[in-house]
């Protein structure tokens, strides 16, 4: 979450006159991610949060995100759910940009990830695979091999300013990945963005789990590789084994998954980290001047990468 536009109050008033939430009395800008521009929103009748969707969110793939939240709360899932106005639609426009209201989850994410942590992630990740075998929306993931080549493209004049031979070492890792990404898993709708801070607790139990905006259709074994870059190395950048196991066998004893998914783990890993270091990396060279929110560093993935690059099997991840 992040706040790229700003709004006015009469604005923000104009807006929520359309909904029956109250009046306004409170709106606090939320500097955290690099998607859109979220606001914490207080009414006399509670807590939600605003969401004004930026350029890298396409206007067409919305109904999808929000539809997947309707449905994922419908299912008992921990999950904010849009809020429709009196005219029953969810998606409104404000201050030029396609924008929604959705409910408030309370707890907090953690800053300090323990085994326990993990365990409920993966846990909670394997509920949602199998909450969205019904979901009728389908939307392809912009950010497989194809989008990472994209990205590389934008950022290979000047990957070299981040770190020297980063382009020459993308490059590889592209070419690489696309002769070993596996094909024939089990499929579905996967969150694709599922770190700390987008995941919620209250005391020791998972809450919630928030931002949906990167949401598509792949494999689902994906997810856990894009959790295991997200949630099990530490500050040293070392590789928590521990946390690894953790984390599947919490997704295994909801969705039991097949000895070829894990025998992928690690050349979805290895994507995982090669599309989080892309996507930073272009963020880091195209930062929009007056945004509230810092760029995140590249290099962490990049050193993740180079980790998941020198494994031989899911054995290194405790399994």
């Amino acid at each position: 979450m992040a706040v790229y536009t700003e709004v006015s109050d009469d604005e923000v008033e104009r807006f929520v006159a359309a909904y029956d939430i109250g009046e306004v009395i409170a709106l606090k800008g939320i500097a955290e991610g690099v998607e859109n521009s979220n606001y914490l929103l207080q009414t006399a009748k509670g807590s939600y949060i605003l969401t004004l969707y930026e350029k890298r969110v396409a206007r067409a793939d919305l109904p999808f995100f929000l539809g997947l939240m309707e449905h994922l709360a419908a299912k008992g899932l921990p999950c904010p759910t849009p809020i429709a106005a009196r005219d029953g639609r969810t998606l409104r426009e404000l201050h030029k940009r396609p924008a929604a209201i959705i409910s408030f989850l309370r707890g907090m994410w953690p800053r300090r990830i323990l085994v326990t942590h993990c365990a409920q992630v993966g846990e909670a990740l394997a509920r949602l695979h199998l909450a969205v075998a019904d979901f009728s929306l389908h939307r392809a993931n912009a950010l497989a091999l194809p989008g990472w080549r994209q990205l590389y493209q934008s950022c290979r004049t000047r990957a070299d300013e981040v770190q020297p031979g980063l382009a020459e070492e993308i490059k590889r890792e592209l070419d690489e990945l696309a002769a070993q990404w596996p094909e024939g898993l089990p499929q579905g709708v996967i969150h694709a963005d599922l770190f700390p801070d987008n995941v919620f607790f209250l005391g020791d139990k998972l809450s919630g789990l928030i931002d949906y905006y990167f949401a598509c259709n792949e494999i689902l074994a994906y997810d856990l590789g894009i959790c295991l870059n997200a949630w099990c190395f530490e500050n040293d950048d070392s590789f928590n084994a521990t946390k690894a196991r953790a984390l599947v066998r919490g997704y295994t004893k909801t969705r039991p998954v097949s000895p070829g998914e894990i025998a992928a783990l690690p050349v979805l890993a290895r994507g995982s980290a090669l599309r989080f270091l892309l996507t930073r990396l272009y963020d880091w060279l195209h930062h929009p001047a007056g945004a509230f929110v810092k760029p995140k560093d590249p290099l962490e993935y990049l050193k993740k990468l180079r980790f998941h690059r020198s494994v031989k099997s899911a054995a290194a991840y405790g399994l």
